[in-house]
């Protein structure tokens, strides 16, 4: 098929809203936000209690986190992979091969994101408004929600870079997932499918529909950043 035919379908394909299309679609965003949401649940007091703890081994973990930032989404795949097979030590739930998988999936590339950008905000935070909150009474662990807060731009930030990351993962979700047609398939793994198969019109159009949100969250950040820049100053 030439490019422009191919253009014209995967147009087509979206102004028409198949089911199927929308099914992919509906089915990435879906994983890709509870994976977010996850990873801020668990990553930003986390984050917080590092930035503020004192405790040997700190540095150490530290550079953990920041080498856990950028994990290679297959080498993750693979070690879920192992955890939630049959004979793995997760294997009672059930998970492999679901969309609770790939869940865990992302929200294990998305967490040492959130964690180690929230450790650095709070801290810069904390240095320069130490003898404030200390004259507040907000001393150690409790004055983690006041920094959280004050912080929200910046955080609001990092957590949009980890769906960036989490909406165009392939290899973690295509190990735990298996790519199946109308129950685990995600809009990066049907492209690499319908790419091989020679369906260009689908997999353009589903790319589409990825860049679209991919600049989306992009303008979103840089409007966050730009309100947090304003409210600072």
């Amino acid at each position: 098929m030439e490019f422009g035919a191919a253009i014209s379908a995967a147009l087509g394909l979206m102004m028409s809203l198949d089911p199927g299309f929308l099914g992919i679609v509906s089915l990435a965003v879906r994983v890709t936000l509870s994976a977010v949401l996850l990873a801020a649940v668990i990553g930003l007091p986390l984050g917080a209690m590092i930035a503020l703890a004192r405790f040997p081994g700190r540095t150490f973990v530290i550079i953990l986190i920041n080498a856990l930032m950028g994990l290679p989404p297959v080498v993750a795949g693979l070690g879920l992979f192992l955890l939630l097979s049959r004979t793995g030590p997760l294997g009672p739930l059930g998970w492999l091969f679901t969309p609770a998988a790939m869940i865990a999936a992302q929200t294990v590339l998305v967490l040492p994101i959130v964690v180690a950008l929230t450790r650095q905000v709070v801290e810069d935070l904390w240095l320069e408004y130490r003898e404030h909150l200390t004259s507040m009474g907000l001393t150690g662990f409790r004055a983690i929600p006041t920094l959280l807060w004050d912080g929200r731009f910046s955080l609001a930030t990092a957590l949009l870079a980890g769906f960036g990351r989490a909406s165009a993962e392939v290899g973690a979700v295509l190990i735990v997932g298996g790519n199946i047609a109308g129950y685990t398939r995600t809009m990066t793994t049907a492209i690499a499918l319908e790419t091989s198969k020679g369906d260009l019109p689908l997999a353009l159009g589903l790319g589409m529909v990825l860049l679209v949100l991919t600049l989306a969250i992009n303008a979103v950040a840089y409007g966050a950043s730009r309100i947090g820049a304003r409210f600072a100053g």
